[in-house]
């Protein structure tokens, strides 16, 4: 069935942009500056916020920044793995190299607040997936990246998030390489209808 019969113009674009957007970790330059990064950093202030508690703290790691901020993380890698470090650490430098464009997304927490930790932390999920998807509204891409560094309080508090608060990940963008397209999962196996 065509959903966007009747629609705006407008509106059968955006639902197609969505539609169309795929994590892509292959990135090169030009990265998302100036007013376009300040759009998709805004498009993460607009995630739904119970409480208008504000959770979202954004920090951009970009040009030199990036080789000391892995450096950062190789002393965190170092402490936390010191058998496997020098794997992890050559991987995670390459990484950052290739990256045009970091944005550590932290959340932070107001504990024993009346609004649940996990609504505090879904609004920064929400925030993440904005961005995403505003990159990908102006030609960019992008990559939520997780793993261990993004758990290790010694990475967060680098960032400036101390417990309680907390780093839920980073945000990989840049222009993404032509690549493979992905077979999206079929809505069937996904949803249901309650009927009581």
């Amino acid at each position: 069935m065509d959903h966007t019969i009747d629609r705006p113009v407008a509106s059968s674009t955006a639902l197609h942009l969505l539609l169309n957007r795929q994590s892509s970790g292959a990135l090169v330059e030009p990265a998302p500056n100036g007013a376009d990064l300040d759009l998709i950093l805004d498009a993460g202030l607009r995630a739904p916020d119970h409480g208008r508690l504000r959770p979202w703290r954004f920090v951009v790691i970009r040009g030199d920044a990036k080789a000391k901020w892995a450096e950062c993380v190789a002393e965190a890698i170092k402490q936390r793995d010191p058998e496997n470090a020098q794997a992890m650490i050559d991987k995670y430098r390459a990484f950052v190299q290739r990256t045009p464009l970091i944005v550590a997304v932290g959340a932070e927490i107001k504990p024993n607040h009346k609004i649940p930790e996990i609504e505090q932390l879904l609004s920064v999920g929400a925030a993440a997936m904005n961005m995403l998807n505003a990159a990908h509204v102006l030609g960019y891409g992008g990559m939520w990246v997780t793993g261990p560094n993004a758990y290790d309080p010694r990475v967060a508090a680098a960032l400036g998030l101390e417990a309680p608060s907390r780093l839920v990940g980073f945000l990989a963008l840049g222009t993404p390489k032509p690549g493979p397209t992905f077979a999206r999962p079929a809505l069937e196996d996904h949803v249901t209808e309650w009927v009581g």
